[in-house]
C-alpha cells in the first residue's frame, strides 16, 4: 500500500494507538500549517505593502467574526463526531444520512448568515469601541467574508466528513493548492492593485471556496463507504436531532469563548492601534504554534469517535496516553523555537520597533501556556469524539465566567500603573487555558464520556 493510500485510509480501531495518531495527525499539521498561510499572508501582505492600521483592522474583526461563526463550526464538529462514530461502526445507511443531513443545515445556515451577518458588523464592532481610524476597514473585511461565507462553510464540513471517514490526505492536498492560490492572490490584489483589506478578504474568499469544491469531489468518489443522493439530502429528525445535540453544545463553547473575546476586546481597543497591531501578529504567531495542539485534539476525537463506533472504550485510554505525550513534547520543542526567534519571527509583520517589542514580550508571557494547552485539546478531543458535548460547554462557562473575564479586568487594574499594563490581558489568557486543563483532565477521569457513544452494541 502507498503513503498515499496509507493516509486516505486510516482505521484507528486498529493497530498501535500512537502509530495510528501520528499517521493521521501529519497530515492534518501540515494541512494546518497551510490554513494558517491564509491570515497570516493576509497579514504580512497588509504590514508591508498598507501599513500597521490594516493589521489592526483585521484584528479588530477577528472576535466578532469568530462568535458570527461559532454555530456553523459546532454543526461541523458535531457532524465530524457522527461520521466517525459511524464509520467506526460500519454503518453504511447511519453515515450516508447523517452527511446528507450535514450538506443541508450547513446550506441554510450559510445562507442565513450570507444574508444577515452583515446587517451586524458595523453595530457589534461600534459596541465594543473599535477606533474610528480603522472601523471601516474591519467593517469591509469582515462584510466580504459573510458573503462568500458558503465556501468557508462548506469546506469546514466537508473536509471534517472526509477526516470522519479516515482520509487525512485529501484535505491536506486541497489546503496547500489553496494557500498558495491565496498567497498569489494577496500579492496580486494588495501589492499590485492596491486594494487593501478588502483585496485579503476576497482572495480568502475564493481559496476557501475552491477546497470546498475540491472535497466535494473526493466526497463523490468514496461510494464504497457511503451514498449520497437526493433520499440522504431530505432530512430525518433523528439525524438532525443528534447532530444538534452534538453541535450546538459545541458552537456555543465556542461561542462563549468568542463572547469573552468580544468583552475584552474594549480592554484591548483601549491600549490603541500599536497594541491591535501587536496582537495581530501575535494570533498570526500563535496560530502556527497552536497547530500541533489542534491536530492532536482533532486526531483524538477521530480516534475516540472509531473506536466508540467499535465499541473499544479500553483501547481510547491507551490512546490518550500515548497521543498526550507526543503533543505536550511537540508543544514545548515550539515554545522553544518561539522564545528564542521570536523578535525574528515578528519583525517579518512590521518594521515599527514598538510593536515588535510588544509582540515578543506576550509571545513570553504565554509561553508555558501552550504546553498546557497541548493537555486540554487532547483531553477534550477525547470527551468530544466519545459524544459528550455538553461537559466542554458547562466547562466553557465556568472557566469563561469565573477565571477569564474576571481576571483580565482585575489583572488590567492591578497592573494600571505599570509601564506595561497591556500584558495584564495575556496573564489572564495564560490563567484561563491553565484552568481549562485542569476541567478537561478532570472530565476525562471521571469517564462519563464512556456512555454517550450514538452506536448501542448489542
Amino acid at each position: 500500500m502507498s503513503f498515499k493510500q496509507r493516509l486516505s485510509n486510516i482505521n484507528m480501531a486498529e493497530g498501535a494507538p500512537w502509530k495510528k495518531l501520528l499517521l493521521f495527525t501529519l497530515p492534518l499539521l501540515i494541512g494546518n500549517l497551510f490554513q494558517q498561510l491564509y491570515g497570516t499572508a493576509d497579514a504580512i501582505v497588509l504590514g508591508q505593502f498598507v501599513g500597521d492600521a490594516a493589521l489592526a483592522a483585521v484584528g479588530a474583526s477577528v472576535p466578532v467574526f469568530f462568535l458570527i461563526m461559532v454555530l456553523m463550526m459546532g454543526i461541523a464538529m458535531g457532524a465530524g463526531v457522527m461520521v466517525s462514530q459511524y464509520y467506526g461502526a460500519k454503518q453504511r445507511e447511519e453515515l450516508s444520512h447523517t452527511i446528507g443531513t450535514c450538506i443541508v443545515l450547513t446550506t441554510i445556515l450559510g445562507a442565513v448568515l450570507m444574508i444577515f451577518g452583515p446587517l451586524l458588523t458595523r453595530p457589534l464592532l461600534s459596541l465594543l469601541n473599535t477606533p474610528s481610524e480603522i472601523i471601516d476597514d474591519a467593517v469591509l473585511y469582515m462584510n466580504i467574508l459573510l458573503w462568500g461565507i458558503l465556501g468557508m462553510a462548506y469546506f469546514n464540513m466537508f473536509s471534517g466528513a472526509l477526516r470522519g471517514l479516515g482520509d487525512a490526505f485529501s484535505p491536506l492536498v486541497y489546503l496547500a493548492v489553496a494557500s498558495v492560490l491565496n498567497v498569489g492572490l494577496n500579492l496580486l490584489f494588495i501589492g499590485v492593485f492596491g486594494w487593501g483589506v478588502w483585496g485579503a478578504a476576497i482572495g480568502t474568499v475564493f481559496a476557501q471556496g475552491l477546497t470546498s469544491v475540491l472535497c466535494y469531489r473526493r466526497l463523490l468518489t468514496m461510494s464504497h463507504v457511503f451514498s449520497m443522493n437526493a433520499k440522504y439530502l431530505r432530512p430525518k429528525k433523528k439525524y438532525v436531532v443528534q447532530m444538534l445535540k452534538l453541535g450546538v453544545p459545541t458552537g456555543a463553547s465556542q461561542a462563549i469563548f468568542a463572547v469573552a473575546m468580544m468583552i475584552i476586546q474594549p480592554l484591548a481597543n483601549s491600549f490603541g492601534p500599536m497594541f491591535l497591531a501587536a496582537n495581530v501578529i501575535i494570533m498570526r504567531i500563535d496560530g502556527f504554534v497552536m497547530m500541533p495542539n489542534f491536530s492532536f485534539g482533532n486526531a483524538m476525537t477521530v480516534y475516540a469517535g472509531q473506536n466508540m463506533g467499535a465499541g473499544k472504550v479500553d483501547r481510547i485510554h491507551k490512546g490518550a496516553k500515548q497521543g498526550a505525550a507526543m503533543a505536550v513534547a511537540t508543544a514545548a520543542a515550539l515554545v522553544v523555537v518561539i522564545l528564542v526567534f521570536g523578535r525574528h519571527i515578528a519583525s517579518f509583520f512590521t518594521d515599527t520597533p514598538e510593536v515588535i517589542d510588544m509582540a515578543v514580550r506576550f509571545l513570553r508571557i504565554l509561553g508555558f501556556g501552550y504546553i498546557v494547552f497541548s493537555v486540554n485539546m487532547v483531553m477534550w478531543g477525547i470527551v468530544r469524539g466519545a459524544g459528550d458535548a455538553m461537559t466542554p460547554l458547562w466547562a466553557a462557562l465556568i472557566n469563561t465566567i469565573v477565571v477569564r473575564l474576571p481576571s483580565a479586568y482585575l489583572f488590567v487594574w492591578l497592573m494600571r500603573n505599570t509601564s506595561t499594563p497591556e500584558d495584564a490581558l495575556f496573564y489572564s489568557m495564560l490563567l484561563g487555558w491553565t484552568t481549562n486543563m485542569l476541567l478537561a483532565v478532570i472530565s476525562y477521569r471521571m469517564g462519563r464520556w464512556k456512555k454517550k457513544g450514538l452506536v448501542k452494541k448489542e
